[in-house]
């Protein structure tokens, strides 16, 4: 800012700047924004199974066939992963897929994801409560 300034001013000091960005209406606003923070206590899972996390990576630059979304699956503990390719990342898609790997390998206690629209839908949330239909 200080170049800035001096380019386009002469005589004009650092106290006539601090002195200004003090009085600034929309600096002191900009001041006031709290910063968001990293994570105070991260979460280690105890056991395997106790947490996984599930996401959808966007590959329609360069699909492969009609896949062009592909669900990663990880379970935090071991770090172990399943990869999924998926034609589209509607609810119930990605349910079945995850319905597919609970088959296999046991549902876990809590799964995370990044609360996508995918997720969000009511037909979905209650799937994974009561089970499919």
């Amino acid at each position: 800012m200080e170049a800035e300034v001096r380019r386009m001013h002469c005589n004009f000091t650092q106290q006539v700047m601090g002195l200004y960005l003090a009085l600034c209406e929309l600096c002191q606003l900009k001041e006031k924004t709290p910063k968001r923070g990293l994570v105070v206590r991260p979460i280690f899972p105890n056991y395997t199974k106790s947490r996984c996390q599930v996401d959808l990576i966007d590959v329609r630059s360069e699909p492969v066939g009609c896949y062009r979304f592909l669900m990663k699956y990880q379970e935090n503990f071991t770090k172990f992963t399943i990869l999924r390719p998926l034609k589209s990342k509607t609810a119930s898609e990605v349910a079945y897929q995850l319905m597919d790997i609970f088959c296999a390998f046991g549902a876990p206690i809590s799964l995370h994801s990044d609360n996508g629209r995918e997720y969000a839908k009511k037909k979905y949330k209650t799937w994974l409560i009561c089970g499919p239909e």
